[in-house]
């Protein structure tokens, strides 16, 4: 067991970093610090994938003109997906960002336990 998560430190890496993601995503109030846990999540998932599509020996998938065997490249679509990953996780870490924010200027506090208490109140929900 050991020797196995010792040879893949990349994927055992990567699980930590989700982890770690994962538990600051579900045991903190604060809005920013579940920001932050979401763009581990993100972070571990690409180290991830791009571990999964590395292999050793190969060299890039780029077209040369010397005629080169198939099995000499590496699988680009993990790349492809990690790339595409990493533009949405930004587009979406704005928006969280950006909704943090509002609610800091509507709420005066990034409590999530806090505003939801605020906005009973306002709403005469009790």
């Amino acid at each position: 067991m050991l020797k196995g998560l010792l040879t893949n430190y990349y994927e055992t890496t990567a699980m930590i970093i989700f982890g770690i993601g994962f538990v600051t995503l579900l045991l903190n109030r604060n809005i920013i610090k579940k920001i932050i846990g979401f763009n581990f999540m993100d972070t571990g998932i690409f180290l991830f994938l791009a571990a999964k599509g590395y292999i050793t020996g190969r060299i890039a998938p780029i077209v040369v003109s010397t005629p080169i065997e198939f099995e000499t490249y590496i699988n680009p679509i993990p790349s492809g997906l990690v790339l595409t990953g990493i533009v949405v996780s930004v587009s979406i870490s704005a928006f969280f960002c950006a909704l943090a924010v509002r609610l800091y200027r509507a709420y005066g506090t990034l409590d999530l336990e806090e505003i939801v208490t605020k906005m009973e109140k306002d709403q005469g929900v009790y």
